[in-house]
């Protein structure tokens, strides 16, 4: 079996096919797989690393504004996309995949286009419960369409091959809650409160976080992600405390969700495939420049199903922070409830059964 993935440009979009490769490897160590990515993506780095092949393709995305320069610049990107689409199908004839899959990502559209119009099987998954408007479009065509979020089926009407699979991402053994937190220092017997905002960090809630961390101590462990952006400052801001730990990054996950009570972060589609696969409580702060607004819809989807709280950008670090936080975290009862309609939303097998219904697409 040959499997052509297009995706990438962040970790959200190129992750969840590798996760479905792992998968597709273990039912089958002779499938063979490549990647259609771009230069500037983290694509360029990380498949090549993860001993995968990768053909990369220029592709960019359209400008959101209205200017004359906007304008412009959206025409050559139009003419650059048909281009693009045209290398896709030489591509395509070339490795002559049984199955193209598509994770998003701009390059995502011109490959998955390509294998459409030669007739190919497609098949879309789509991480966010707001789907764009290049995946609208794309599904209509594409063999199957694979969704995260149950709410998302709403744009796109009757698709006959539409499933809520979930979006894979990664898996972690289960730990003792005070064994994790005995491994970050910190005292086993309090709640514990994980934050974190991505490899850089995230600023508002960083600063929001540095404003109430006096508020914390002896009532909460306090396990904090920085980013590299942030840290620094903050960590000369902190003295040392039993309560507290804090890095730019937490090389190991697994133990820092275990240690957790509640976690506050943003609303990736992989993030929240994490929490709702652990069934962990949070307090989401979307990022407000995402595409689309997309992890406010993430994030919403979230509160609707009672698995967490929101809290905009804008308004995080107001007072109001502290009393929802400190709320939350000392109501057992409400963090059992968010936790459980957490796991509910939740699908870890996402990538085993994704990459099962490319192997059923493949015979076909």
């Amino acid at each position: 079996m040959n499997v052509l993935f297009a995706g990438g440009g962040t970790g959200g979009h190129l992750y969840p096919g590798v996760a479905i490769v792992a998968e597709l490897r273990k039912i089958d160590p002779r499938t063979v797989v490549s990647f259609a990515g771009t230069a500037s993506g983290i694509e360029a780095t990380e498949v090549p690393r993860l001993g995968y092949r990768l053909h990369l393709l220029p592709s960019r995305g359209l400008k959101r504004g209205r200017s004359l320069r906007d304008l412009f610049d959206n025409i050559g990107v139009l003419v650059g996309f048909v281009s693009t689409v045209s290398q896709s199908m030489a591509l395509i004839r070339r490795e002559n995949p049984d199955v193209v899959v598509g994770t998003g990502g701009y390059v995502s559209a011109p490959v998955l286009l390509a294998a459409q119009l030669m007739g190919r099987r497609t098949l879309i998954q789509e991480q966010n419960a707001f789907p764009g408007l290049t995946t609208r479009l794309l599904a209509r065509m594409a063999t199957e369409l694979h969704l995260s979020f149950e709410e998302s089926r709403k744009f796109f009407g009757r698709h006959r091959r539409m499933f809520v699979t979930g979006n894979p991402a990664r898996s972690f053994l289960p730990m003792d809650a005070g064994e994790a937190r005995r491994g970050f220092g910190l005292d086993p017997s309090l709640p514990t409160l994980l934050v974190f905002g991505g490899s850089r960090g995230a600023r508002s809630i960083n600063n929001g976080v540095l404003g109430f961390v006096p508020a914390l101590e002896g009532k909460v462990n306090l396990i904090w992600q920085t980013g590299s952006l942030d840290f620094q400052r903050i960590r000369e801001a902190l003295g040392s405390s039993k309560f507290l730990w804090v890095a730019p990054y937490i090389e190991e996950m697994g133990p820092a969700y275990a240690a957790a009570d509640l976690v506050v972060c943003r609303a990736g589609a992989s993030t929240l495939a994490e929490l709702t696969n652990l069934g962990k409580p949070s307090i989401l702060v979307p990022y407000p420049y995402a595409a689309a607004d997309h992890q406010r819809h993430n994030a919403m989807a979230m509160v609707r199903a009672g698995a967490a709280l929101m809290i905009e950008d804008s308004a995080f670090g107001a007072q109001g922070t502290l009393n929802s936080v400190l709320d939350t975290i000392a109501d057992r009862g409400a963090l059992e409830s968010m936790g459980a309609a957490a796991g509910g939303q939740g699908h870890p097998g996402a990538a085993a059964e994704l990459a099962a219904r490319i192997i059923a697409l493949s015979k076909k």
